[in-house]
């Protein structure tokens, strides 16, 4: 079972899509953050999921929010999958699923990849949401919801 609503979000780092360490510590207790994992780049749902992450990234920014997606993709996959799409967004790149098993995310497909599930976290650094399901679209919408 996943981390839950009340639970602290462990820190972590990670490199992000330019290569850069990115440190949760940067945002967590600092600002709400909303962490959507998902299983890979440039696949259909992903791709709608990430767009619509974008097409509402001002909704979040006005809110105070940082988004910030999570998956097993390698950081140059994340690169081209941000410049392709405009991301103006956060993408961290779990080869070894580290912050996975810190989220105690199920693996899906013997394990090779993430499942769709998204935080909100809140200002204080603790889970206020969590979203699971298939269908990209309801976790934009959900998140939204939550932060308001």
């Amino acid at each position: 079972m996943s981390l839950k609503v009340g639970d602290l979000v462990p820190s972590f780092e990670l490199l992000d899509q330019y290569d850069n360490r990115f440190k949760s510590e940067t945002v967590l207790g600092k600002k709400p953050v909303v962490i959507y994992f998902y299983p890979r780049d440039e696949t259909p749902g992903c791709t709608a999921e990430a767009c619509s992450f974008r097409d509402h990234y001002e909704e979040f920014v006005e809110l105070g929010a940082e988004v910030i997606g999570v998956s097993s993709d390698g950081v140059k996959s994340h690169q081209k999958f941000a410049k392709k799409y405009r991301l103006p967004f956060i993408l961290l790149s779990d080869k070894k699923q580290q912050v996975q098993r810190l989220f105690k995310l199920p693996k899906i497909l013997f394990g090779l990849y993430t499942k769709r599930i998204t935080f909100v976290v809140n200002k204080e650094g603790k889970i206020s949401y969590v979203h699971n399901s298939l269908r990209p679209d309801s976790h934009i919408k959900k998140a939204l919801q939550k932060l308001q």
